[in-house]
């Protein structure tokens, strides 16, 4: 090789890592740098922090929360519909980014995934059919059979129950609506599910079903990211916090939990 054609070699080698280095953020027409699209996985039959409305969009109480943050923040949101089960393997591989999909903070999922600042308290509570005397307390449940959506911590509740030879069956399914239908057609005793979950699903479903004693445990949900992403987690406990005092959130709460 001469001294010339090293020298063309040097220069094109330039010219790509040049290149190369501006393809790191991507801009759009006119030279501006395009807004920052996270995907969210979420599970939209767990109402009312998400579902499908009539024109097959998800919304909900979390998805409207995590687009004003998302605005707060200068980021877009792509809302994705995910098994709740599969959510967190999900966001470990980069398939999402988020999820936002009424998720306790519990420290198994801790070891697992980041969550972000708690953004409301719930809790867990038995439902049974709405002419059902006998179960009133946790006290009530032996030997009947529960239904529990799985992932969820109903069902780590009920798997409890079970081991402490409590329950005689827990019936596992994959949305929160089928498994208040288990309950509802007669294939289930009772249902442990979320407290604010199952009281949207009496608002929908009256004189179907009914809450049994007290809230069993208070839990906190929170916005989850794979462990280690720490600018995505800061940005969404930023937004979280601005929306909270600007007014957004309790708007927010006021449209999903009149």
């Amino acid at each position: 090789m001469n001294k010339l054609t090293a020298f063309v070699a040097v220069l094109m080698l330039v010219a790509v890592v040049a290149f190369s280095g501006c393809t790191d953020n991507t801009t759009a027409e006119g030279g501006e740098v395009e807004t920052a699209t996270f995907i969210v996985g979420t599970e939209p039959t767990f109402p009312p922090f998400e579902m499908t409305d009539e024109s097959g969009a998800i919304t909900g109480f979390d998805i409207e929360l995590i687009k004003a943050i998302a605005e707060d923040q200068g980021f877009e949101v792509e809302i994705q519909s995910i098994g709740f089960d599969a959510l967190i393997p999900a966001v470990q591989s980069g398939n999402i980014d988020i999820i936002a999909s009424g998720m306790t903070i519990t420290e198994a999922r801790e070891e697992q995934v980041d969550f972000s600042a708690p953004y409301i308290d719930a809790g867990l509570a038995i439902a049974v059919a709405a002419d059902n005397s006998d179960v009133n307390s946790v006290d009530d449940l032996q030997d009947l059979v529960a239904s529990v959506q799985i992932g969820s911590t109903g069902h780590e509740k009920a798997q409890e129950l079970l081991d402490a030879g409590v329950l005689s069956e827990v019936k596992t399914f994959n949305t929160v609506d089928v498994v208040m239908m288990e309950l509802v057609n007669g294939g289930a005793d009772v249902v442990i599910n979320d407290l604010p979950v199952t009281q949207a699903y009496m608002v929908q479903q009256p004189g179907t079903i009914k809450i049994a004693g007290e809230k069993l445990e208070s839990e906190s949900y929170g916005f989850a990211v794979r462990s280690g992403n720490e600018e995505l987690l800061t940005m969404i406990d930023a937004g979280l916090q601005n929306v909270i005092e600007d007014g957004t959130y309790d708007e927010i709460q006021s449209k999903y939990f009149s």
